[in-house]
């Protein structure tokens, strides 16, 4: 189903004179998806009760008598949670997200609750990963930064061209796929990783992705088996120089050991739309409290390092998706059970 046509699909699944009201319960819900919730519901023959609260024991009674929920990403939800919801009647949860990493889905479903993700743009991140790439090797952080108090004199060091460069791309599913179509554009050689090779991409190692690129960039999902997929060992081995870009997740990065390649001069920058431990920091202002991370506030001060608060995938067209899937997946879960 590709994006705009999702909407029109599902009303062919989904006519709203064919099924009653489906209440759905919304948590986590921002202002801008409040909006896109109350267009897109009625369409659906869907009844939301929309919170800007995230899901949790406190706010429980929200979803009393909807089977099912919709979820955002930004914050961790504890089996404690699960369990209660579970006790309440919920049997489907719609994360509003690619991964699953806020909620533990084995627990879930061992407790009879399902857990659905959604799809959206993909392009949304693939331009994201790619400007990120041109900003880390144009210098555009220091470059800007100099500009903005009026100092517009050239940088001390020259930028590169992508052509020039090798890009490795780990994982190629519908975001690292997108991600290699953009880069062909720009004359590079590229190389990839993925144990379930997807695209004509040249697949090699993951080692010899480490040893040989000089942007490594990062879309493989988070799970037990991708935690710190780049650890200290791995990032030893990038080349000197390389460039590290993540659009995934905070912690396929041991962000330790990354630190310190980057303050010891041995990579030329990294550009991360994720961070380990971004929760309770991303998404609020923190211009007057501190920033309870140490390890953010050391990346912030290198004039290499560009950290941006996991926005990648915030587009409208990526909102849209992430909204009418949502919906879609918790119709589809119902008919299936109406069927069964």
């Amino acid at each position: 189903m590709t994006p705009g046509e999702s909407a029109r699909t599902a009303e062919r699944h989904f006519p709203v004179d064919a099924l009653p009201a489906l209440g759905i319960t919304v948590f986590g819900c921002g202002a801008d998806e409040a909006v896109l919730f109350r267009e897109l519901a009625p369409r659906f023959g869907v009844l939301p009760t929309l919170t800007e609260a995230p899901v949790s024991e406190a706010n429980l009674e929200l979803a009393l008598g909807n089977r099912c929920i919709s979820i955002g990403h930004k914050t961790h939800v504890t089996n404690s949670t699960l369990l209660a919801l579970s006790r309440a009647g919920v049997r489907y949860i719609s994360t509003r997200s690619i991964g699953f990493n806020h909620l533990d889905v084995q627990y879930a479903e061992s407790i009879g609750i399902s857990v659905g993700n959604v799809a959206y743009s993909p392009d949304s991140v693939a331009d994201y990963t790619v400007m990120l790439m041109l900003m880390a090797i144009r210098n555009a952080k220091s470059v800007i930064r100099s500009a903005e108090v009026h100092d517009y004199r050239l940088n001390a060091v020259r930028g590169k061209e992508l052509r020039d460069l090798t890009i490795g791309v780990i994982g190629t599913g519908r975001i690292g796929a997108a991600v290699l179509d953009r880069l062909r554009g720009f004359g590079c050689r590229v190389i990839a990783f993925d144990n379930r090779p997807k695209t004509s991409a040249d697949y090699v190692s993951l080692d010899e992705v480490l040893q040989r690129s000089d942007i490594v960039t990062l879309h493989t999902p988070l799970n037990a088996q991708t935690h710190h997929l780049l650890n200290r060992q791995r990032i030893g081995q990038l080349k000197r120089g390389a460039y590290v870009v993540n659009t995934g997740r905070g912690a396929l990065l041991d962000t330790e050991a990354l630190l310190d390649a980057l303050e010891s001069g041995r990579l030329g920058g990294a550009a991360l739309d994720v961070l380990e431990g971004e929760e309770g920091i991303f998404y609020a202002d923190h211009r007057d409290r501190p920033v309870e991370s140490t390890l953010l506030l050391r990346m912030q001060e290198l004039p290499n390092v560009l950290i941006s608060p996991h926005t990648a995938y915030y587009t409208d067209r990526a909102l849209s998706d992430t909204v009418e899937n949502s919906i879609i997946n918790c119709l589809n879960h119902e008919s299936g059970k109406q069927h069964g």
